[in-house]
């Protein structure tokens, strides 16, 4: 497990780009157009995402990646200073924002590897999960706490207990790559595993899609939407058969997923 004792991590995510791009103006592949997306939607939300003009990956420790050639760009989103947001952490990152930007504490639920539930609306409430012994245990030990820096508090915790392992058992296996929508995980849970999350999705006249990843790794580092290593644009195909090959990862057929 990482360790959960942390010191000055911050995890505001900047409301704008610095150059005032956004996800949605990565350009689409030829032929294709942007699946539909109500307002308020996961994926409304995720299209807004802004981008770094600097597309450089950075460590949590501020050094840079060894590996520059993985990302297409970069999200302005905050890594913090600790080796903790790594790539399930950062697929629950982007969800569990979303979900409090639309004041949805009560969908802001994580299971632990021990199989714990961890609720952000416990949280707010003063409910905390002391590690005793080889479990968390969920106690009321603290003051109601609705702020901006308590909900940081609270994804420390989840990612100090929760990754790939978990999310493998709490999420929904999607077994048509058809179906693929803005915000399911690919996903390999394991020891270790990998998760990346699929940001936009876009279809043609034939019904075909293509979709865009984004990723943190090892160590914890900036998310970044991913290149794909088999186009000259960043934009994956839903027919990918046995394995879906991404920069640093293969992933095999039956690992698609979505939130319950």
């Amino acid at each position: 497990m990482k360790s959960a004792l942390l010191v000055c991590f911050s995890f505001f995510m900047l409301i704008g780009g610095v150059f005032g791009q956004t996800l949605e103006n990565i350009a689409l592949p030829d032929g294709f157009r942007r699946v539909p997306a109500a307002p308020g939607s996961l994926t409304a939300w995720l299209r807004k995402m802004p981008l770094k003009a600097d597309k450089t990956v950075y460590l949590f420790n501020g050094e840079k990646k060894r590996n520059q050639s993985a990302q297409f760009a970069v999200l302005d989103i905050s890594v913090g200073n600790k080796d903790l947001q790594q790539c399930a952490d950062a697929v629950m990152r982007l969800y569990a924002e979303y979900q409090y930007a639309q004041g949805r504490y009560d969908k802001i639920v994580f299971h632990a590897t021990d199989g714990t539930l961890l609720s952000y609306s416990d949280w707010r409430a003063g409910y905390r999960y002391p590690l005793q012994g080889q479990r968390l245990r969920k106690l009321k030990s603290a003051a109601a706490n609705t702020t901006r820096a308590g909900f940081d508090a609270y994804l420390e915790l989840v990612f100090s207990y929760a990754g790939t392992l978990s999310l493998s058992r709490e999420l929904k296996r999607v077994k048509n790559t058809g179906d693929i929508q803005p915000g399911d995980v690919i996903l390999e849970g394991g020891s270790p595993g990998h998760a990346v999350m699929v940001m936009d999705v876009a279809v043609n006249a034939a019904g075909e899609k293509r979709f865009l990843l984004a990723q943190s790794y090892m160590p914890a580092q900036n998310i970044h939407v991913l290149r794909n290593p088999g186009a000259s644009h960043p934009w994956y195909s839903n027919q990918w058969g046995n394995s879906l090959v991404t920069p640093e990862w293969i992933f095999g057929k039956d690992c698609l997923y979505r939130w319950p």
